[in-house]
């Protein structure tokens, strides 16, 4: 591969996972991020020597299942909140890129993934459209933005997400702070009670808060862990842990998978997006690890 990438510790190459093509972004300080090609999802990334994102061990590899973990692409559907698939038909497709596309931006690596409207998905979504991810690898900090593009000449309305699985030793050792005085809907009890004071999980927790004004903290066992932000346009926020008995039923999970797992996710569900013909939208969610954590197990990127 004749690109810059390769200089002074900075790598992309292309990789399998599962059977499955990726790409592999290396830093020279060691931190790794794994992107398949189906859905542009971020499958692994490691900071500090340790994992951030948490990828079910019974994740579905067969080329089209939508693949449990990591950082799902939710589009042009959140969920089943339309005629779609749940969740859209773009975490099940062959996005497009190529490892020596890959370029040094700062102190980073920048891979975009590209995705257009075909016939596959004009059968069952009569819109044209054209969609990036880029994922930006830094040292301690992922970057991860979705754009979508209309290029037709009548509007576009889609809703979507980015359903980020973050990895944590004990969910009930876990609190998440930032989201204290929004009203929110609890999905499970359909009710829309005010937030006070930090999260704490247990019992199956699916909720939807409007976006933060200020970043969101993950605390492990009274730690920082993670510092989360997200654009202003993704409008909405959205918490998910499946607990012990959803879990228990998911056929992609083991069943304790709830304990090891915190989806917190941006998203632009409430009120979907709408697109003037030949306009353009774009936002990121940003994850950054605010010190280096203790210990941990290399995840599956390092490879590369």
């Amino acid at each position: 591969m004749n690109s810059p990438v390769l200089e002074s510790g900075f790598a992309a190459c292309a990789a399998d996972w599962q059977g499955l093509p990726a790409i592999c972004l290396t830093l020279p300080g060691g931190d790794s991020a794994l992107i398949a090609l189906q859905g542009a999802q971020v499958l692994s990334w490691v900071t500090g020597g340790q994992e951030q994102l948490f990828l079910s061990p019974h994740a579905a590899h067969d080329g089209h299942t939508p693949i449990r973990g990591g950082i799902p692409v939710c589009f042009p559907q959140f969920n089943q909140r339309g005629p779609l698939v749940k969740h859209g038909f773009a975490r099940t497709l062959a996005w497009q890129a190529q490892a020596d596309a890959a370029r040094i931006d700062g102190d980073g690596l920048r891979l975009v993934l590209r995705l257009a409207d075909s016939a596959a998905t004009r059968a069952v979504w009569p819109q044209a459209f054209a969609a990036e991810l880029s994922v930006w690898l830094q040292p301690a900090a992922l970057t991860v933005a979705l754009a979508v593009h209309n290029p037709g000449d009548a509007p576009l309305a889609f809703t979507a997400a980015l359903h980020t699985y973050l990895s944590v030793d004990d969910v009930a050792a876990t609190t998440l702070s930032g989201l204290q005085g929004l009203r929110y809907w609890d999905a499970v009890a359909d009710t829309h009670p005010l937030q006070e004071g930090e999260l704490r999980f247990g019992p199956e927790l699916d909720r939807v808060y409007p976006r933060p004004a200020q970043a969101m903290g993950l605390h492990a066992g009274g730690a920082p862990r993670l510092r989360i932000t997200q654009d202003a346009g993704w409008a909405d926020t959205v918490v998910w842990n499946p607990g012990a008995a959803l879990c228990a039923r998911l056929a992609d999970m083991p069943a304790n998978g709830h304990a090891h797992m915190l989806c917190v996710e941006a998203a632009a569900i409430d009120a979907p997006v709408v697109l003037a013909p030949q306009a353009h939208w774009q936002a990121a969610q940003r994850l950054e690890r605010p010190q280096a954590a203790p210990g941990g197990a290399h995840g599956i990127a390092s490879a590369c």
